[in-house]
């Protein structure tokens, strides 16, 4: 006959496994998503740790801490074992993750490649129910000195105007931009009216020798590069 393990609390685990120790010896970059939500969550139920709640949690949203994020109030307190302070002390973290993203610019970050670029702009866009243009303004070594919102549309599109674009960019003295729009619908796949405003824009960019070196789509799981693919 096999007899069930107890459960054992994380109190009781080794110190190394246990994750508010772990970040103190070892530093918040060794430790897990669903280490990180246990500290959050701070104490389980007798049915299991908090750091097992903490991995229900994640994989009911895929563990994706984008789609956790988005989690209302009532929705994290279905979970046994998150009541109401629990709930909003993880709302509010994850709120806090999303807001560190769409910080000022202010260290200017380098754009190296279109990893970069995305990671710049990817939380001002990847959660929207509607289409928005944006772009980035580069100086000379490539950091971004500026992101400006162009236009706001629907779930179909949005109409971008060359004029607008270039008026940002002169005004920030960008020496080059980089093109960011969000997909709502999930695709990645450009439409044909996507791939004629980057072409549009891109020679219109050469006239005011201002370069569009790449052009994003954005969607909730990922994104496509024009310039990756060869497009620019």
């Amino acid at each position: 006959m096999e007899y069930e393990k107890p459960h054992l609390s994380i109190k009781h685990w080794a110190e190394d496994d246990q994750p508010r120790e772990k970040l103190i010896n070892k530093g918040k970059n060794a430790l897990s998503d669903a280490e990180l939500l246990a500290i959050l969550i701070r104490t389980g139920s007798k049915q299991e740790s908090a750091l097992d709640l903490a991995k229900r949690m994640l994989a009911t949203a895929n563990n994706n801490l984008q789609a956790l994020g988005r989690y209302s109030i009532e929705e994290l307190m279905s979970f046994h074992g998150v009541k109401m302070a629990k709930a909003v002390t993880i709302a509010a973290a994850l709120e806090l993750g999303r807001r560190r993203q769409l910080a000022d610019i202010k260290d200017r970050p380098q754009i190296k490649s279109s990893r970069d670029a995305y990671e710049v702009i990817a939380a001002k866009l990847m959660d929207l129910p509607h289409e928005e243009f944006w772009i980035l303004l580069l100086n000379r070594s490539n950091c971004v000195v500026h992101r400006e919102q162009i236009s706001l549309g629907g779930t179909a599109g949005t109409v971008v105007d060359a004029k607008i674009v270039f008026k940002k960019a002169i005004q920030g003295q960008a020496s080059s931009i980089i093109l960011v729009h969000n997909h709502p619908s999930g695709s990645l796949v450009p439409s044909q009216a996507d791939i004629s405003i980057t072409k549009k824009l891109k020679v219109a960019g050469e006239t005011l020798d201002i370069a569009v070196l790449d052009h994003l789509i954005i969607a909730e799981k990922g994104y496509y590069s024009f310039a990756d693919e060869g497009l620019m």
